[in-house]
Parts: C-alpha cells; sequence; structure tokens
C-alpha cells in the first residue's frame, strides 16, 4: 500500500492523511523525496520533521583541518541541500544568503549563530547570538540581517543546510576592509 503523506499546521508534524498519525522522516531519501513534492511554504515543517544521526551522512561528508567543507546533496531549481562538515573552531565568515531562505538542522554538535544588523554607518551590531545543539533548527533570511555559525564542540560536527532555491553568490564580511564582497560559491564534494 502506497503512504500518502500530507502537512498539517503544526510545524514539527508530518500526518499520514489514512491514519492522521504524525510521521518522522526517516531517511535522506525520504526529505529529497518530500522536498521535491512540496513548495518551500513546508520547508519548515519538512525539515523540522526529521531525525538523523551523522551515520545516516557517511557517503557525502568530507572534512578539512583548514575550514568547513560543503559537500552538496542535493542542488536543482527548487532547492538546495548541502551537508557541511565542520572540525573544532571552525567557523563561516558573516554573510547573507543571497536573497535566498536557509534552514539549518543540526546533525551533531554544538553551534553558536550570531546575527548581525548593518548600521546606517555602514558599521555591523550584534543584534543577538544563540546556541544549537542536536536537532536544532535555526532560519535565516536576508531581511532578518547577516549571520555567522561557529562550531563549540571539541569535536568534528555536522549541520544540514536547506536553500529555498540555490544560493549561487553571497555577500560576505571582509575583516580586513570591514566591507562585504560578493563571493561566488562551490562545493568540496558532489554527490
Amino acid at each position: 500500500m502506497d503512504l500518502y503523506i500530507k502537512w498539517t499546521t503544526k510545524e514539527t508534524n508530518y500526518l499520514n492523511s489514512n491514519e492522521n498519525t504524525p510521521v518522522v522522516l526517516q531517511s535522506l531519501d525520504e526529505l529529497i523525496t518530500a522536498l521535491s513534492e512540496e513548495d518551500s511554504r513546508k520547508y519548515n515543517h519538512i525539515i523540522h520533521s526529521i531525525k538523523f544521526s551523522a551515520d545516516d551522512f557517511e557517503g557525502y561528508s568530507s572534512w578539512s583541518n583548514d575550514c568547513y567543507t560543503r559537500n552538496c546533496i542535493v542542488d536543482n531549481e527548487k532547492f538546495e541541500l548541502i551537508l557541511i562538515c565542520w572540525c573544532e573552531g571552525h567557523s563561516t565568515p558573516i554573510h547573507d544568503h543571497g536573497g535566498e531562505e536557509c534552514w539549518v538542522k543540526v546533525v551533531e554538535g554544538e553551534f553558536k549563530e550570531t546575527i548581525y544588523k548593518k548600521e546606517d554607518e555602514g558599521e555591523l551590531k550584534v543584534v543577538r547570538s544563540s546556541i544549537a545543539k542536536q536537532n536544532d533548527v535555526t532560519y535565516m533570511k536576508d531581511f532578518m540581517g547577516f549571520h555567522r555559525l561557529e562550531n563549540l564542540s571539541n569535536k568534528r560536527s555536522m549541520t544540514l543546510h536547506l536553500y529555498a532555491k540555490p544560493i549561487r553568490t553571497c555577500n560576505v564580511f571582509d575583516e580586513n576592509s570591514k566591507t562585504f564582497v560578493n563571493k561566488n560559491l562551490g562545493y568540496d564534494t558532489i554527490a
């Protein structure tokens, strides 16, 4: 029997329409299918309904001691799904998301997210910081400001990034010039 799944208005419930029972997406294939079949207004529900471990991403992970790695799982015209692998102490530069929505699901580790706003004089001001742990989800869109993610764990860690439409370029804060520069984005690995 084919299982038909529909979304409810509750953030973390994914319901089986035949039994009206909550469903947790259990595999990467189920996640990709749900993202492919729904529109971006449902992505928040979808990303909250997954419970994965680091082992589920073994075939997608790559590591570098120098910098976090961006490992593409899916890149199509509708969405982009990336596994980012972090070593201890890695952090992103302060950046935007090229106008797209971004959800970050912590697969393993503990991360600090710092949100910044640009002042009228061009200075960056910290708006807030928060800590995200395993299975927590953060959300960012450019109207909210810019952000930086930092791996606080004393070990390798992973985050799953979902973008509603792929991001090809973004603005990155250059610490030396104290200005934003446009950066083309790429991947360390492609599935």
